[in-house]
Formats: C-alpha cells, structure tokens, sequence
C-alpha cells in the first residue's frame, strides 16, 4: 500500500516568489493542454466552479478539460499575481483561442484558489468572459506549450 503523501511544492504559507511560482507553474501545466497532467495538481475531491459549470474531483477535471481543448483550438493562456495570501492565490489571466470555425476569442478571467497544506488546489473559483477578435488582434503567438520566458505577460501586452 503506497501511504505516500502526494505534494505539489511549493507549499503555503505563501510569499510573493513563491505565489508567481506556483501561477507560472499552473499556467504551464494549463498550456500543455493534457488534462491528467494539469489534474493532479489538485486534490482528489477539489472543488471548481468554472463560469456556470460546478466540477468535483479529479475524473470530473479531466473530463472538462477534455471537452474544453477539444472546443477550444489553438489555446494559449497567460496567467499573473493578483493577490495572495496565507493559503490563497488570486490571478487574473487571458487565453487566446479559435473555434472550429476559424473564429478567435481572448478570454479574459479571474481565479481565486485555495491550497491544502501539501501545495495541492482544493479549491478554484473562476470568472471567466469571452471575446471575439478578428485574427490580426492576437498577441500570443508562441508556439502551442509553454510560453516561452521572454514573452510578454498582461501587463506588458496592455490586457
């Protein structure tokens, strides 16, 4: 029997470094766009709402995600401190992404996260609004993965 303890460093309480660790981190896993992956960084039974759609547990993020980056095409995301606290990470982030129309959207959000004392998410609330733009408006044109360090973040985009 494996009595183990998974762990996602680092670990609250947080500082400012290790808050912008812990968003660049979740916005790789989040750009790899493989949804086991980004899942295990939350607990077993983490809670979401994500818009309208409530989510629980590991087996329910994969399935949405899934379902998102099949619909969502061409995803890239950028994700920035907004606040922190002891356990708690606010961030506001965009993604761009197109549909299977050739439309592209910027989606623009907030997340506020809540982590167990292992660095593991139990909790994500997000906000998250659509946009439609013509194609000439994108900014993130790194190739599909992470985004490479020398990109610009939000702030540095004007978003």
């Amino acid at each position: 029997m494996n009595t183990a303890v998974e762990s996602r460093p680092p670990f609250p309480p947080f500082d400012m470094e290790s808050a912008e660790t812990k968003i660049r981190m979740a916005e790789d896993g989040w750009n790899s766009r493989e949804p086991e992956r980004v899942s295990l960084a939350y607990t077993v039974d983490s809670l979401w709402r994500n818009r309208a759609e409530f989510v629980q547990g590991r087996e329910q993020i994969v399935d949405f995600l899934s379902r998102k980056w099949v619909r969502e095409l061409e995803y890239r995301l950028i994700k920035e401190l907004w606040a922190y606290s002891v356990d708690r990470i606010a961030v506001r982030f965009a993604y761009e992404w197109r549909d299977d129309s050739g439309q592209w959207y910027r989606s623009y959000g907030n997340e506020n996260w809540w982590f167990d004392e292992h660095g593991l998410m139990k909790q994500r609330h997000a906000s998250i609004n659509d946009r439609p733009i013509d194609e000439s408006e994108r900014k993130f044109f790194w190739p599909q993965g992470q985004r490479p360090a020398d990109h610009p973040g939000l702030i540095e985009l004007g978003l």
